[in-house]
């Protein structure tokens, strides 16, 4: 092995934050968070909103919506009519592309086929859960099978690519949030005004508004792409370098929506992160610190294939909320945002 091939280990500043009271359909209880992170005061801004957390009863809810890995394949065809010819096909004899993928993973389960054709060029989304791994190594599988499989059939097609990137894998898309890909999570809280008052130093109103006007207004002119919120891909990174995550896929992860209402009870505040592509086992969970976070954070215990892979998307999430709501608090003061990074990256102290 040559100087340059050698694996060295890049250390990055980690914290654990909280704790955060969650609840809902993945995980209920109050639990601290790894954040692996160069930008500091990201550490006493996610610790400002899990302490909101801490005074409201049930915490952040946390919703799984749903869970889904894709590999969307590419074959060709002389035309449109073939292309069409053999997409009909692939509907009619779905059942033995189960069966195809029942032979790849005891885990891989396909659960949806979505067929496009633009020109002659027929591609085709495959939707598999994947059990408690992110998916990646399981759909490509998955996919090889199904390629050989439909190609064995005698349709008017040929190999394409084994990605046609209508995945679509780290990149900003919408088809990831209307079709769905990894776990789709929603966390929400509702916060009582003298709560918001007391401890964000703002008001219920004054969020509200700037969650349109920024976050909805403001993303709609910069041409977002399925996307209204401050900084989702902040929490995002940290979380996923703590605990092994394929980092590159804070790219569609960060795609996602704050919404807020006021209410007489108080302020209604959550995060909408559509395709959280995470896992617990798999490559980069070998290592001995994020096999170490991922059991504090309670995600290496024996439960049903995909279950703590849902705690581990939930908690996420509900670290998004935390440091969301805190910014957009600290940006409804003029000033506060900047004597808090001063502040912070001077001191590294973090707020209790």
């Amino acid at each position: 092995m040559t100087h340059d091939e050698t694996t060295t280990v890049t250390a990055i500043p980690t914290r654990w934050v909280g704790p955060i009271r969650v609840s809902g359909n993945a995980v209920t209880g109050e639990i601290s968070v790894p954040l692996a992170t160069y930008e500091t005061p990201l550490w006493p801004s996610v610790g400002r909103g899990a302490k909101v957390s801490r005074l409201v009863e049930g915490g952040i809810a946390v919703t799984i919506l749903g869970e889904r890995m894709t590999r969307s394949v590419l074959f060709t065809a002389p035309d449109a009519a073939s292309a069409h010819t053999a997409a009909l096909a692939i509907h009619e004899r779905e059942a033995e592309l189960h069966e195809a993928v029942a032979g790849t993973s005891r885990f891989a389960k396909l659960v949806e086929v979505h067929p496009e054709i633009v020109g002659n060029l027929l591609f085709v989304r495959f939707a598999l859960q994947t059990g408690d791994a992110s998916g990646h190594n399981m759909v490509t599988r998955a996919a090889d099978a199904l390629m050989d499989r439909i190609l064995s059939w005698g349709l008017p097609v040929e190999y394409g690519s084994i990605s046609g990137n209508y995945c679509s894998d780290k990149k900003a898309t919408a088809v990831n949030g209307i079709l769905g890909r990894g776990r789709s999570a929603v966390a929400d809280i509702l916060i009582p005004h003298e709560i918001v008052e007391r401890v964000l130093h703002t008001s219920a109103e004054r969020i509200v508004d700037l969650v349109v006007r920024k976050n909805l207004v403001g993303s709609t002119i910069a041409g977002a792409l399925r996307s209204a919120n401050a900084h989702y891909a902040n929490m995002l990174l940290a979380f996923y370098l703590a605990t092994g995550q394929d980092a590159a896929n804070i790219v569609e992860g960060s795609q996602g929506i704050t919404y807020a209402e006021t209410r007489p009870e108080g302020l209604y505040f959550s995060c909408t992160l559509p395709h959280l592509i995470v896992g617990t086992v798999g490559n980069g969970k070998h290592l001995a610190h994020t096999q170490e976070a991922l059991e504090r954070l309670g995600c290496e215990a024996e439960r049903e294939p995909g279950a703590n892979a849902r705690r581990l998307a939930a908690l996420i999430a509900a670290s998004v909320l935390c440091g969301e709501l805190s910014l957009l608090a600290a940006q409804t003061n003029p000033g506060e945002l900047m004597a808090a990074h001063v502040a912070f990256e001077r001191t590294g102290t973090e707020q209790s």
